[in-house]
């Protein structure tokens, strides 16, 4: 069995003919070689024994570093091209790499008009969403059915809870108005420093200076419940 897994080995090695990574003509130790045969369940014993085997018959070359050890396999056994077969190599290999790129090219396309199938509603999906905006159209329909028919969509009294409660909420922002403006006269009677520097360096904002103005509030409420003017 030991023979047979060498044999095996000896094969692959010196064809140089691996189907992976190991079918590179470069440097390896044992542990390379037993990464690239995992697949084979090779060990990394067994592989040694045959890189070993291999060196014996001087099918390999190897050289000791310390207790490592490097193999390679000969070079005479390859055949050396001349000028002219490596300037063939060499424009066989553009065209290579130009048709692969055309293909990646082409391949992106592909990829690109599924992602945009994909991305499209089916027949049956576009069904389903029709009925929902349909549904959704009809119950806006109907809504605005019942304002036009000027159908009370909210109480009296509730109306009259609401307002309340905004009444409510006005008076105490007017009063807490009244209260920070008594309070900041009175620190500034007292502070000899610039007041748009002062209210700067505590960053205090008026109403006025995001935009907000406590009569447009007030507007909202109906005629009978607004404060009159000259009151806070």
């Amino acid at each position: 069995m030991r023979q047979n897994t060498c044999d095996s080995l000896k094969e692959r090695f010196v064809s140089i003919d691996f189907p992976f990574p190991c079918r590179q003509n470069r440097p390896l130790n044992s542990q390379n070689v037993a990464d690239c045969l995992q697949k084979f369940n090779l060990k990394k014993t067994a592989v040694q024994k045959a890189l070993d085997a291999l060196a014996d018959s001087g099918k390999v070359s190897f050289k000791e570093y310390g207790k490592q050890k490097i193999y390679l396999a000969r070079q005479d056994q390859f055949k050396i091209p001349n000028s002219e077969g490596l300037t063939q190599m060499k424009e066989s290999n553009a065209t290579l790499q130009k048709n692969l790129h055309k293909q990646k090219k082409a391949i992106s396309q592909v990829e690109e008009e599924i992602q945009t199938l994909q991305s499209n509603l089916t027949l049956e999906q576009m069904r389903e969403k029709e009925a929902r905006l349909r549904k959704e159209v009809k119950e806006l329909e109907d809504k605005l059915e019942i304002l036009r028919g000027g159908v009370t969509l909210v109480k009296p009294e509730d109306r009259k809870a609401i307002e309340h409660i905004y009444s409510e909420k006005l008076s105490q922002w007017r009063r807490r108005k009244r209260m920070f403006k008594d309070l900041w006269d009175t620190i500034n009677e007292n502070s000899p420093k610039d007041l748009k520097e002062f209210k700067e360096e505590l960053g205090i904002e008026y109403d006025e200076d995001v935009g907000v103005n406590l009569q447009s509030f007030t507007n909202m409420l109906p005629q009978t419940r607004k404060r009159p003017r000259g009151r806070l």
